[in-house]
């Protein structure tokens, strides 16, 4: 399968460099032409279990370079979708899927204004990708669950190929009929270390030593589902702690969320689709939610000092 990955960071790279060992055509979209320069002509490195790997990468920065695909796995940043999106239109043919695998809630919808709603996917991953140096990333994706849907809940065939296709290159991947549910249950993991990472600084090793925070995100993640529960969504996360559990399952102790990551190479954060969603969401149903209100300024508070 010819696919494109578009927003190939960490994560991105992690993916695309497993589905590239397993044989598929992916291409590594990144906006940024010395990282592109850099996997060309050096490749990516992968560290998989302590254990360093490299892949030859095809890399881009921009779609027309690639041309249509048969899929795109959108992972830019959530702020960056709608832009993104509008620059990536010579990626889509007669047969072009687009599955989102971002954190967050809401970009079906900004993907479907472009490409039209018959053609999104919604799914969720629980790999993780994170930055050792120019093209050298961890990626923990061993353990490490991927869910796939569509917006009806149906089993298509084409959602059930392209599970398939993850599955070969040992990327464990479940196909969801309850998308959404899957959707929440992904957004209670980031609820529960994402924006406590970016306040702190602190790696998954050293967060996990602390019960304080531990207490904090579990409370955070309690929050998240009430609103889940008052919109009426199925969540198979019942415990809170589980979701606070689950975000470091199978990840190193260096490991730095995305937020983290986000915060230290000075960039804005994805907060508003994550905790800011819970918040914004909680106020419309009346559900209050004052942990993540906290955690929402205190991150707010952090991207205020960044260079604009």
């Amino acid at each position: 399968m010819k696919i494109a990955v578009l927003g190939a960071g960490s994560l991105g790279c992690a993916m695309g460099g497993v589905l590239t060992e397993a044989g598929q055509e992916v291409w590594l979209i990144n906006r940024h032409a010395d990282r592109v320069e850099h996997l060309r002509r050096h490749g990516l490195v992968m560290r998989v279990d302590g254990v360093d790997r490299r892949v030859a990468v095809r890399a881009a920065l921009r779609a027309e370079e690639v041309g249509p695909v048969g899929l795109v796995i959108v992972l830019v940043k959530s702020f960056h979708t709608d832009e993104a999106m509008a620059g990536a239109l010579a990626l889509i043919g007669p047969q072009t899927d687009v599955l989102s695998l971002q954190n967050g809630l809401g970009h079906e919808d900004i993907l479907a204004r472009h490409v039209g709603r018959e053609r999104v996917l919604v799914g969720r991953t629980y790999v993780g990708g994170s930055p050792l140096g120019p093209g050298h990333v961890i990626a923990g994706y061993r353990g490490k669950d991927t869910h796939l849907g569509e917006l009806d809940g149906a089993m298509s065939e084409r959602v059930q190929r392209i599970a398939q296709v993850f599955n070969a290159a040992g990327l464990h991947t479940l196909v969801s009929q309850n998308i959404l549910g899957t959707v929440w249950d992904k957004l209670l993991i980031n609820v529960a270390t994402g924006a406590i990472t970016a306040i702190t600084g602190l790696s998954y090793g050293h967060l996990y030593a602390q019960p304080q925070l531990q207490t904090l995100g579990v409370a955070a993640v309690e929050e998240a589902m009430a609103v889940a529960r008052a919109r009426g969504i199925a969540l198979s996360i019942t415990d809170p702690l589980f979701a606070w559990n689950k975000a470091g399952a199978g990840l190193g102790a260096d490991f730095k969320t995305s937020m983290l990551q986000s915060i230290e190479k000075g960039s804005v954060t994805e907060i508003d689709y994550v905790n800011g969603a819970v918040v914004a969401l909680g106020e419309r149903l009346g559900v209050a939610t004052p942990v993540n209100r906290t955690l929402l300024a205190l991150v707010k508070g952090l991207e205020s000092r960044l260079p604009r």
